[in-house]
């Protein structure tokens, strides 16, 4: 049975009064950085570029010509030649390189911890030194740029995003069997998983090995619920330890959750089979003929590990849905994701100018006529997409009233990829309790100083 407990009453005092001081301005138009030389707007012709303007990033291979080829007209209408490498290990590298003086014009961040380790080495220029701040948020998904803000400045902007919080389906056996294709709430879901089960069949299909980095699709599952149950600003503070680790708020999501993944026939093979199975394989089972689950939740890169044959007529084979809201939580449609952040580390005319375009809705026609990139912006050209399954996750972006960043992304590398992916672990196979992992996990977040994040 599925406990569907209310909202808990909002944290007061000190954490309060801390969320709601950084959900006003995103920037600080008179702080100043004197490691950056002070400078607080930029106007063309200020700092002539050379022609050439260097981008480090981390994907290669098809996604890098995805990002080539979304390039290749700017760079014949403006002359200017990019320069693009890319490292497997970006964190480690681009850190390497700022520490030896070989800084490249422009970073493209996967995480903002990273991002924020350079920010603190006095080389990125804040976004509001050389681009239109509020004409680059209001086209953006409300709540990204948050997750490149730092002490009131924000220092990069997205030109990809990933969307994680989509529930798949196999389209043809789900529909047949009568199931709603965008039920309101976690409760009406929760009635769905009732009847599937009632069918004679596991609702839902998990796997979260992912070695070495098993955990971590647990950890998106309780950022999920961090977000519906209690809101942006609770996960906010949660995510930046102003509440800690062990909150009430924290562990009763870890119970709600509980009730959905460890009640008995909720997920194929049971909590043994979500530790050993692949995260890639977990929404095989959905795909066979009799389907054997009915439900997987996972980013839109999920439909990269489907098998051929679905591939190949995905938009009659998958259906897609926005994991609902939680009745009581939070009232707005949150989107849990991730993205590539641009920062820019050399301030000319020419790194202003690619730095306009990559953060623009103009961005990304071609890459997403290729497939596999999704556009930050709700007012990207949807029919620029190369089949109606990406069209749907980008409309169910796009009328989001919020976004949150991967919060394990957000916290401190011990924590975020170290005892959180751990403790999801322990958890799943029922090794130890919510509030013992939870404890766990509070107790090992590093003193203030002792990690950067």
């Amino acid at each position: 049975m599925i406990r569907r407990p209310g909202r808990r009453t909002v944290l007061a005092g000190a954490a309060a009064a801390a969320a709601a001081g950084l959900t006003g301005c995103l920037q600080n138009p008179n702080s100043s950085d004197s490691r950056i030389g002070g400078v607080e707007t930029y106007s063309p012709g200020q700092s002539p570029g050379t022609g050439t303007v260097s981008i480090f990033g981390a994907f290669g291979g098809q996604e890098r010509e995805g990002f080539e080829a979304s390039l290749a007209g700017f760079t014949e209408r403006t002359g200017i030649t990019i320069d693009y490498t890319s490292d497997n290990d970006f964190s480690t590298t681009v850190r390497q390189r700022v520490g030896s003086g070989d800084i490249p014009d422009i970073g493209l961040f996967p995480q903002p911890g990273t991002l924020f380790d350079i920010v603190g080495q006095g080389v990125v220029v804040p976004i509001d030194v050389y681009l239109d701040f509020d004409a680059v948020n209001s086209t953006l998904i409300p709540g990204f740029l948050d997750s490149a803000r730092l002490n009131g400045r924000v220092y990069a902007a997205p030109m990809r995003m990933a969307c994680k919080s989509m529930i798949w389906y196999p389209k043809k056996a789900y529909e047949a069997a009568g199931y709603p294709e965008q039920p309101a709430t976690m409760q009406e879901l929760y009635q769905v998983t009732d009847q599937i089960k009632a069918g004679g069949i596991a609702p839902w299909s998990d796997g979260w090995n992912a070695d070495p980095a098993s955990g971590w699709v647990g950890t998106d599952w309780i950022e999920e619920f961090m977000l519906r149950v209690h809101g942006p600003d609770v996960y906010d503070d949660w995510v930046a330890h102003r509440i800690p680790f062990n909150a009430p708020e924290v562990v009763e999501v870890f119970d709600i959750l509980g009730d959905l993944l460890k009640t008995e026939g909720n997920v194929l093979g049971g909590a043994a089979t979500i530790v050993n199975t692949p995260f890639s394989e977990a929404p095989l089972p959905l795909f066979e003929d009799p389907a054997r689950a009915m439900l997987v939740r996972q980013g839109n890169f999920v439909t990269g590990f489907l098998p051929a044959d679905i591939l190949a007529n995905m938009d009659e084979e998958v259906g897609v849905m926005a994991m609902p809201t939680w009745e009581g939580g939070f009232e707005g449609q949150p989107i849990l994701g991730g993205g590539d952040l641009a920062a820019l580390m050399n301030l000319n005319d020419d790194t202003v100018e690619v730095m306009k375009f990559l953060t623009s809705d103009q961005f990304g026609a071609e890459w997403a006529a290729a497939g596999g990139w999704l556009s930050p912006h709700r007012t990207f050209d949807a029919s620029l997409y190369a089949d109606e399954t990406t069209r749907r996750v980008a409309t169910i972006a796009a009328d989001a009233q919020v976004f949150r960043y991967d919060g394990s992304d957000l916290m401190p590398v011990s924590v975020g990829g170290g005892t959180f992916w751990e403790g999801m672990m322990s958890w799943i196979a029922d090794e130890k309790t919510s509030q013992q992992v939870c404890d766990e996990i509070e107790a090992s977040w590093p003193a203030s100083g002792d990690e950067e994040s």
